[in-house]
């Protein structure tokens, strides 16, 4: 029979390790070089869109923050007008009030315009400082803006005008509407750019006679540096705008207004001094025929400069009429600059791959090739009936185990392949049961935990802290359970790998190279390790949650028998934070005085809130003092709060609460309980711990708050209540 030689076996087997070698390096290479790029570029598109509706979703929320705040503001005052509890006519006191609420809230302007022609108000022009604005009803020069002290007394005027109430948006269209409405936007130069909206609504007295309309103003510029402090500023644009396309806001540092002749005149968004806010907004322009159209969020892609800009435009509206647009514009090349740099790494990479595997399938093919040769040779002497043959490789210990054990390949191979097919089967059977007992075991886990979780849900939303510390005991308790269990099943599992090494051994190169690259050994040891640091985890969990617990007590709504000391410790555990050694100051050292008391009934969440109130104020004010003096001062001289519990009778108990601060003036001290009386700076305190507080002690208990205090010697709170409460005590 002739025999027929194809093509393919006249290829050298140098040349056939070589070139499928060098093909898949290059390919797999290629290939990742790739996908790594296509995938990077979804990821733009993918981190684009999460940045962008990340930053909407910011905005958003501040937006409903922020504007809600001067709705509120006069809801809260036009209630309080119509209730009889703000005199509209006492402009002094008005005006005094809102001095007050100035230093609460956030706002630009607070005021009231009444019918008569005649207002009062409260200002921050400048952002910073807070006047008082006084006007009667008839020009001229009737409206007076007065300097104000630290307690909201006019001292001295500093301004006087002509004023109209008749003439202004923010008193004709609220009194016209006749309901809560934002009103125009308007712009004022104070010697201040003043760009504000006013969240104004009708007033009304308890007869429901008109009065006039009050107001609350927002600084629209204070919306432009926000956007300026989000992340995505520094690479992109963030801007508002109103449907009519005027500017309100932008992250540019181009402010969103122009002055023409010391006039403060608004402009609109495809006139802005930043190119790139102007031309996006012209491009948004173009595409929706103009902003009206918008009713919904939008999702585009446009060029500015030759560059694709990723560009959400979303709709933000509120039930006062504020109808707005909110642009959030990324440009590509805040994403792309690394993705082209790994893509240039990737083709050098390629290339030096190729050369690379060129050189080394060449000597690898040519250390391979030649043993193979030899035992060709002997294959062939051993197909023509010639068995006693001998093969001596050297240089490769597998091809050198294979020359001395050819003769007796196909019986030892048969074997091999039996007693494989045994081991294989022995295992399969093995793995099968053991995750079979794994799997049930994990069912009943999770049936338990459903059960465990379901049938200890909080009782009720008022529960909040309460249910909190429940929620987080479960799991804690469950995992704290089952970590036993884990470790005995981690125990079996390993004694299996043990036991599976010593009696089948194996040479695989693929388990050895699993095992090391998995550290088995190193695996076997820390797993044990992180098995008792996890237990040690759930011991410390738990001991918190009971803290917490405590400490609320939310989920008692009736009178309860506790003990006070109780209460107090949990409490302290609260605040250790603040009151353990910083690298600033020294610890605060808390002095316990604990006389034996009876168990007092109570509302224990409403107390534990009293005693959170007193002691937080008593660490205010040892940090107040601390901060002027040095290290080595307060260690002469430490931070000290005592406290003290005692019987004064036998139907009273009594908790003493002392601080060495600096203490109290008389005027401070007889204004202590007054709500809305705060010394702490603007933004630290509401002045209304203490009043809650002493409610809760004289009206919900029917006991005594009193505050002791020299200027100079520290303060002293003493809480009397007495052990059982009467019926008729208001809950």
């Amino acid at each position: 029979m002739k025999k027929h030689h194809f093509s393919i076996s006249k290829i050298p087997l140098q040349m056939v390790l070589i070139i499928p070698f060098v093909l898949q390096i290059f390919g797999a290479v290629g290939l990742v070089g790739y996908l790594s790029f296509k995938n990077g570029q979804k990821a733009v598109n993918d981190l684009a869109e999460q940045l962008m509706a990340r930053t909407s979703n910011i905005v958003d929320q501040h937006l409903n923050s922020y504007l809600s705040i001067p709705q509120k503001v006069s809801q809260i005052n036009a209630d309080a007008i119509q209730m009889g509890l703000l005199d509209v006519r006492n402009r002094k006191t008005v005006g005094k009030y809102f001095w007050k609420q100035m230093q609460v809230y956030d706002l630009s302007y607070i005021g009231i315009g009444l019918t008569t022609g005649e207002g009062v108000g409260a200002a921050r022009y400048d952002g910073k400082t807070v006047t008082i604005d006084d006007w009667g009803s008839k020009p001229p020069k009737n409206w007076f803006t007065y300097a104000t002290d630290k307690q909201g007394n006019r001292t001295s005027v500093i301004a006087t005008l002509d004023w109209n109430n008749f003439k202004e948006p923010w008193y004709t269209e609220p009194v016209k509407a006749g309901r809560p409405i934002w009103s125009r936007i308007v712009t004022i130069n104070y010697q201040y750019p003043y760009i504000a909206a006013s969240a104004a609504r009708p007033i009304y007295d308890a007869q429901n006679h008109l009065l006039g309309m009050i107001s609350a103003d927002i600084h629209l510029l204070k919306l432009s540096e926000f956007l300026r402090s989000l992340d995505i500023s520094r690479s992109g644009q963030v801007f508002i705008v109103e449907r009519n396309g005027m500017l309100i806001a932008n992250s540019s540092t181009q402010q969103p207004f122009t002055v023409v002749k010391e006039d403060i005149r608004r402009i609109k968004a495809t006139d802005s001094p930043d190119p790139s806010v102007q031309a996006i907004a012209k491009q948004i322009q173009q595409t929706f025929n103009g902003f009206e159209s918008i009713t919904e969020s939008k999702k585009l892609q446009l060029n500015w400069q030759g560059e694709p800009n990723f560009v959400n435009v979303i709709p933000w509206r509120d039930k006062y009429g504020l109808d707005w647009l909110v642009v959030v514009s990324v440009p590509e090349h805040a994403f792309m600059g690394q993705i082209n740099a790994n893509t240039h790494t990737t083709i050098l990479l390629c290339l030096g791959a190729l050369v690379v595997a060129t050189l080394m399938g060449y000597l690898t093919s040519h250390w391979i090739t030649q043993p193979i040769l030899q035992i060709n040779r002997a294959s062939q002497a051993m197909a023509l009936g010639n068995l006693d043959q001998t093969l001596d490789i050297k240089n490769i210990q597998e091809l050198n185990v294979l020359a001395h054990s050819f003769n007796h390949m196909a019986g030892q191979l048969r074997e091999s392949f039996s007693a494989l097919e045994n081991s294989k089967t022995e295992l399969e059977d093995k793995v099968e049961e053991r995750t079979a007992e794994l799997k049930t075991a994990l069912d009943e886990l999770q049936h338990s935990q459903a059960q465990v979780i379901q049938s200890e849900k909080m009782s009720s939303l008022g529960q909040l802290v309460a249910g909190v510390a429940h929620e987080i005991n479960n799991p804690v308790n469950f995992i704290h359970g089952n970590i036993t269990y884990l470790n005995e099943y981690t125990q079996d599992l390993l004694r299996m790998i043990h036991l599976y090494q010593q009696r089948h051994p194996s040479n695989d190169p693929e388990v050895q190279a699993l095992a090391e690259e998995i550290d088995l050994e190193f695996l076997i040891e820390d797993l044990q390790k992180m098995l008792a640091s996890m237990k040690m985890g759930t011991d410390r969990i738990r001991n918190i949650v009971l803290s917490l617990r405590n400490f609320s007590r939310m989920d008692e709504a009736e009178f309860k028998a506790v003990d006070l000391h109780e209460g107090i410790e949990s409490t302290l555990l609260i605040l250790q934070h603040r009151l353990k050694d910083k690298p600033e100051c020294p610890a605060i050292v808390v002095i316990r005085d604990y006389g034996k008391l009876p168990e007092v009934e109570c509302y224990p969440g409403q107390l534990n809130q009293v005693l959170m109130n007193v002691l937080v104020n008593a660490i205010d004010a040892l940090d107040e003092i601390n901060a002027n003096r040095s290290y080595q001062e307060i260690e002469a001289n430490p931070s000290q709060i005592s406290i003290r519990t005692s019987i004064s009778n036998s139907q009273l108990v009594e908790i003493a609460i002392a601080d060495n601060a600096g203490g109290m003036s008389e005027e401070v001290k007889n204004r202590i309980f007054n709500p809305f009386f705060t010394t702490k700076a603007v933004g630290k305190g509401t002045g209304m711990g203490m009043a809650i507080s002493y409610q809760i002690i004289t009206e919900k208990h029917g006991g005594k708050l009193e505050c002791f205090s020299t200027l100079g010697q520290g303060s002293e709170f003493i809480i009397q209540l007495p052990t059982q409460q009467q019926v008729s005590i208001a809950v």
